[in-house]
């Protein structure tokens, strides 16, 4: 995995970039994805189709992603370029006008879409193989997106999802509330109307996704310290919220990796 620097014009909307690619023939790739809390735009090109596995779902070369709660996996055979321009969970809604809810561990063809110049990007996506380049037709076709928006994001969403990022998913709901003056049965409807998932599942993808981050990236790996670093009270509610989101134990994770 290689990452891109972000295109100005998205930044106040993503995370980052990164790009996959693999130049051989007749071997099977298996890309496994875990619960992250963003959302994404992917476009690809490969000698066969990719399939979100356990699904089984043959995906489109061009999509957007929704909310990855259940652990899944992409597969393709042979040679591929994937480049994923990861975006905060709003801009679904925002960009779509589609229920986030539904495409909650799916995905969205951007193909169908009608209005936006569709054809005419891909068809420049399909002339070149430079990443830059790539970033620059994606980024044009992210802002006609934007420029045909038709909802705004509910502001106090976007502040209850900054202030769980901020804190790696450790705030509690009830500082969300009293930050933002609301009740909340009324903060979690609408956080799943903008987001797709509830503020409490949002908090708890995000402090799952910094403990995995932190066993990724940490050449000497304790799995007691990473789990009282993630703001999990004991080590066994640090393994069954692991468990839930990543389909496996810390541990057997960790044996995974290192092979």
């Amino acid at each position: 995995m290689k990452q891109l620097p972000m295109h100005k014009s998205i930044e106040p909307f993503g995370k980052d970039i990164f790009v996959l690619e693999m130049d051989e023939t007749h071997t099977e790739k298996k890309i496994p994805l875990y619960a992250d809390g963003f959302t994404g735009f992917v476009y690809s090109k490969s000698d066969s189709p990719f399939y979100q596995q356990p699904k089984g779902k043959k995906l489109s070369d061009f999509y957007l992603y929704g909310q990855t709660v259940e652990p899944i996996t992409l597969n393709v055979n042979g040679a591929f370029k994937l480049i994923c321009i990861r975006l905060y969970p709003f801009t679904v809604r925002m960009l779509l006008d589609v229920d986030p809810r539904i495409l909650k561990d799916d995905c969205y063809d951007l193909r169908l879409v009608e209005n936006a110049g569709t054809q005419y990007t891909l068809k420049k996506l399909e002339q070149t193989d430079d990443w830059g380049d790539i970033v620059e037709i994606l980024a044009d076709y992210f802002n006609n997106l934007l420029e045909n928006a038709s909802t705004n994001p509910d502001y106090r969403i976007k502040l209850a999802m900054n202030l769980i990022l901020k804190t790696n998913g450790t705030i509690s709901i009830k500082e969300l509330r009293d930050k933002l003056c609301v009740a909340e049965r009324t903060l979690e409807r609408h956080f799943l109307k903008e987001i797709g998932v509830t503020a409490k599942q949002f908090a708890k993808i995000i402090q799952f996704s910094s403990a995995l981050r932190q066993m990724t990236d940490t050449y000497y790996v304790n799995l007691t310290e990473i789990g009282y670093d993630s703001g999990f009270s004991d080590q066994s509610h640090f393994i069954r919220s692991f468990k839930r989101f990543a389909g496996k134990t810390p541990k057997k994770y960790l044996q995974q990796i290192s092979l």
